[in-house]
C-alpha cells in the first residue's frame, strides 16, 4: 500500500462490530483534510456523471428538504464539512447524494465535496456497512479542525435493515428489486434526517458545557436503529 493511503488508513481506523451511526471523535488529521480538498462540489460531480443521470438529474431538480430538518441544520453552531465518496453509477448514491446537495444549499454552516471510491478507499474500509462491506455512499462529517465526528453509510437505517433481514431470509434479491419504489416514497427525507442528526449530536458534543449549541437539545436522542454504522 502507498504511504499515504496507508497513514490515511491507520488514521481511520475504527473498531468494527457496531451496527449503530457512529458520531465518535477521531484526532484532527491532514490527510483527511486533502482528501476533502481534493474533492468536487455536486454541481460539477452533476455535470460529469454519464451513469444513471437522467436519475441523477431529477433528484437534484425534484429535492426539497423537509422543514423541520432545514431549520435543524440551519441552527448548527460551527463550520461542518460532508466527504462523501461516490459514484455515479451507484443506485444507493443517486438517491440520497442529490438530497444533501440541496440541504447544503440552503445550510450554510455546512459544505459537501465528493471523492472517488479509489480516493475515499481507506475511509470506506474504516466505516463499513453492519454486514462488513465497504459501500457507496460513505459520508464522513468533518468537523472545522479537520476531526472526522461521524460516519453515515451506504442508504437510510430502515432500508439498510430491510436489506439485512431480506439477506437473513433468502430474500435480497426481492427486496433490492423493490428498493427504488422506497426510495421514491421517501425522496431523500431519511437521509436528510439521519445526516443532520448526526451533524447535530458532534455540534452538542463540541458545545462548552452550559452554552447553547444551536442544535437540539438532548431530550431529542439521536436515532440509533441497527441499519448504519
Amino acid at each position: 500500500m502507498p504511504l499515504p493511503a496507508l497513514l490515511l488508513a491507520l488514521a481511520l481506523a475504527a473498531p468494527a462490530g457496531s451496527a449503530a451511526q457512529t458520531a465518535t471523535p477521531a484526532p484532527a488529521d491532514s490527510s483527511l483534510e486533502a482528501l476533502y480538498a481534493s474533492g468536487v462540489p455536486f454541481d460539477r460531480f452533476l455535470a460529469d456523471a454519464t451513469a444513471r443521470r437522467a436519475a441523477w438529474v431529477k433528484n437534484w431538480e425534484s429535492s426539497e428538504v423537509p422543514p423541520e430538518v432545514l431549520a435543524m441544520a440551519r441552527g448548527l453552531e460551527g463550520r461542518w464539512r460532508l466527504l462523501v465518496i461516490a459514484v455515479d453509477g451507484c443506485s444507493d448514491s443517486v438517491n440520497t447524494i442529490p438530497y444533501l446537495a440541496r440541504l447544503v444549499s440552503l445550510a450554510p454552516r455546512i459544505e459537501l465535496r465528493i471523492v472517488s471510491p479509489t480516493a475515499g478507499r481507506a475511509v470506506m474500509e474504516a466505516h463499513q456497512t453492519p454486514d462488513g462491506r465497504p459501500a457507496t455512499p460513505t459520508v464522513l462529517i468533518l468537523d472545522a479542525a479537520g476531526n472526522a465526528v461521524g460516519a453515515w453509510v451506504e442508504r437510510p437505517s430502515l432500508l439498510q435493515q430491510m436489506a439485512l433481514d431480506a439477506r437473513a431470509a433468502g430474500t435480497l434479491n426481492r427486496m433490492l428489486n423493490g428498493k427504488q419504489a422506497w426510495y421514491d416514497a421517501d425522496a431523500g427525507a431519511s437521509t436528510l434526517r439521519e445526516v443532520v442528526d448526526l451533524v447535530a449530536l458532534a455540534a452538542r458534543s463540541a458545545a462548552p458545557s452550559g452554552a447553547p449549541s444551536g442544535a437540539p437539545s438532548a431530550s431529542r436522542p439521536l436515532p440509533s436503529p441497527a441499519g448504519l454504522r
